[in-house]
C-alpha cells in the first residue's frame, strides 16, 4: 500500500504539472512580495507608497531621472492603496471630478481587476463603494453601493488625467477626495494608521528579482499559504485538480520535504523552466499591425489564461482592463526594423486615422530599456491635449527624431534619444474599433 508522501505521478507528467503551477501562481506570489514591500514605508517617505488602508498619492510626472518603474506614463498621476476586507467592509469614496477623466481599477491578489469605477464605467460623480466578502450580510449607508471582493486583500492604482504640470494643483484636490474608511468609522473622524515596519521584508531587493529567484520549495510553500487567505476563482478547478497530483491543493499547507522525489525535483527545476515560457511567450502574446504590438483582449481580466496573467504581471503588474486603456507598442519601423534615434521618423495619421477614444491619446518616447531621455525641450510625451498643428485636411504629422524638425515644426515634434527606442501610445478610454481590430496606428515612416 502506498504511504501519504508517495504520489503516482510519472516524472514527465511531474515536470509539466509544475511549471504550469509555477505559471499559474506567479501572479499570486508577485503581487504578495509587492504588497510587502510596498507598504512597509511609512506615510510620506517615498511617493505612492506607504501602509495599507490609506491612500498614497504621486503628485508630479516622473523626472529625467526616474527609473523605479520602466514606461512611467505623462498622462496622469498616480494614486495608491491596499485594504483588507476580512475583518470588516471597506468604503472607498471617490470625489466629483467635474468631467476629468479618471479609472479606479480594483485588483484582487491574483492580479484580476473585478471592479472600475471611472469616467467610462460609473462616471464622474462623487461616489462611494463599499468593498465586502461574498456573502456578507451587514446593512451599508444609504448611498453607499455594494460591491464583493473576490479576495480579502485587494489593491487599486488609480489614473487621474493630468494635462501637464501646469494641471497639478487640480489633480491634487481630486486625488485629496479619494479616501478608505472601514464601515465601523463611516460617519466619524477616522483614526489615524500607525506604521508598522516588517524588518523581515527585504527591501533592497526589487519585487520582481525576489520573485524571480525565489526557490522552488520556497516558491510553491509560499503559494499554498496565500491559497488559503486568497481563494483561487470559481473557474480554476481543472487546473487545481492537476495541481493536487502533486500535493498542492486549497487550504492546505505544503510540505516540500515530504513530497515525492519526483515532485520535488519537477519543483525545483519549475522556476526555470516556467521564467523561460513566459519570455518565450512575451512577443506572441498580441497580433502585430503596421509595427505595432496591439494588446486589446484578456488585458485585466485573464480568465483562464493563465499564460498571459503570468507575463503581465512580469511584465507591467497592475494593468488596467483594455475598455479603459490600451497600449500600442512599436516595434518596427515601415522599414520592418526596430526604430534607432540615429534616424528620423514620421508618423502621419490622415484625418481618419487618429487614434479613436472617448477620453485622450498619448505617444510616449522611451529610450529602448523604457525609460525616458532628456531633450532640450522636457517634452516626453505628445498628444491631443498639446497645441498640436493639424494639416488643412485635417491630418496630422508628428516628427520623431533627436534635433528640432524647425521652429515651425516644433509644436508637434516628439525628441528621440540618439539610441535605439521604445515607443508606446495610450488610448483613454478607447473606442470600439480600437478594440476589435477595425483601428489600428498607421507605421512609422523611416525619412532618413
Amino acid at each position: 500500500m502506498a504511504t501519504k508522501t508517495q504520489i503516482s505521478i510519472t516524472e514527465a507528467e511531474a515536470n509539466e504539472i509544475a511549471v504550469e503551477g509555477y505559471v499559474y501562481f506567479y501572479p499570486l506570489i508577485s503581487l504578495d512580495v509587492t504588497r510587502r514591500v510596498t507598504t512597509n514605508v511609512p506615510p510620506g517617505v517615498k511617493p505612492g507608497l506607504g501602509p495599507a488602508g490609506m491612500f498614497h498619492h504621486m503628485r508630479t510626472y516622473p523626472d529625467v531621472n526616474f527609473r523605479e518603474v520602466v514606461r512611467p506614463n505623462f498622462d496622469t498621476l498616480y494614486s495608491l492603496a491596499w485594504f483588507d476586507v476580512a475583518n470588516e467592509p471597506m468604503i472607498v469614496s471617490i470625489p466629483d471630478t467635474a468631467g476629468r477623466y479618471y479609472v479606479f481599477p480594483f485588483y484582487d491578489m491574483w492580479t484580476d481587476v473585478f471592479a472600475a469605477p471611472g469616467k467610462r464605467t460609473s462616471g464622474t460623480g462623487a461616489g462611494h463603494f463599499a468593498f465586502v466578502m461574498p456573502g456578507w450580510k451587514g446593512t451599508l449607508p444609504e448611498g453607499v453601493e455594494r460591491i464583493e471582493a473576490p479576495t480579502p486583500t485587494c489593491s487599486t492604482v488609480v489614473r487621474t488625467q493630468t494635462n501637464g504640470p501646469g494641471d497639478y494643483e487640480a489633480v491634487r484636490k481630486v486625488q485629496d477626495g479619494y479616501k478608505l474608511t472601514p464601515l465601523s468609522q463611516w460617519g466619524k473622524a477616522v483614526k489615524s494608521i500607525e506604521a508598522q515596519m516588517d524588518s523581515t521584508v527585504d527591501m533592497k531587493t526589487p519585487p520582481v528579482d525576489q520573485v524571480n529567484n525565489m526557490p522552488g520549495a520556497q516558491y510553491f510553500s509560499y503559494a499554498a499559504e496565500l491559497m488559503k487567505i486568497h481563494p483561487p476563482h470559481f473557474t480554476d478547478w481543472s487546473t487545481l485538480a492537476r495541481l493536487k497530483r502533486i500535493g498542492i491543493e486549497p487550504g492546505n499547507s505544503f510540505d516540500f520535504e515530504k513530497a515525492d522525489p519526483v515532485v520535488k525535483t519537477a519543483l525545483q527545476n519549475a522556476p526555470k523552466a516556467g521564467l523561460q515560457w513566459m519570455k518565450n511567450a512575451l512577443p506572441m502574446l498580441a497580433r502585430i499591425t503596421n509595427g505595432w504590438q496591439m494588446n486589446t483582449d484578456t488585458m485585466g481580466v485573464y480568465g483562464n489564461f493563465y499564460l498571459k496573467r503570468a507575463i503581465v504581471a512580469l511584465v507591467g503588474l497592475f494593468a488596467n482592463q483594455c475598455e479603459d486603456a490600451v497600449y500600442p507598442l512599436n516595434v518596427a519601423a515601415d522599414d520592418g526594423k526596430p526604430m534607432d534615434g540615429a534616424n528620423k521618423y514620421l508618423m502621419h495619421f490622415t484625418k481618419e486615422e487618429l487614434p479613436p477614444c472617448d477620453a485622450f491619446w498619448s505617444i510616449t518616447m522611451y529610450d529602448d530599456e523604457g525609460f525616458q531621455s532628456a531633450n532640450p525641450i522636457n517634452r516626453y510625451a505628445i498628444g491631443d491635449r498639446d497645441e498640436l498643428k493639424y494639416n488643412t485636411d485635417g491630418s496630422l504629422d508628428i516628427y520623431m527624431q533627436h534635433e528640432s524638425p524647425g521652429a515651425d515644426k516644433e509644436s508637434n515634434w516628439l525628441p528621440c534619444p540618439t539610441d535605439k527606442l521604445g515607443i508606446t501610445m495610450r488610448l483613454y478610454a478607447p473606442k470600439a474599433q480600437a478594440l476589435d481590430g477595425r483601428w489600428n496606428p498607421p507605421a512609422v515612416q523611416k525619412v532618413s
